[in-house]
């Protein structure tokens, strides 16, 4: 009985990833380049406080940048 059930589990486990589709259709992929999609809605002010993060915590390169404590980079 349980090699029985855990045969069934197997098969459903299988069959689910057997038909995956993308949701996402090639003429709708557009819409998720609009900007309203963003995370962020400057991201120029986004990458300035960014920068000042790195440069109060010294963080050099933690983010990707450069630069020191000092503010300059």
């Amino acid at each position: 009985m349980l090699r029985v059930i855990c045969l069934f589990l197997l098969l459903i486990a299988i069959s689910g990833c057997s038909s995956f589709k993308p949701w996402v259709k090639p003429y709708e992929r557009g819409q998720l380049a609009d900007p309203i999609m963003a995370f962020d809605r400057d991201p120029v002010a986004t990458k300035y406080l960014l920068h000042v993060y790195e440069a109060r915590e010294a963080a050099r390169g933690a983010e990707g940048g450069s630069g020191g404590g000092c503010g300059c980079g």
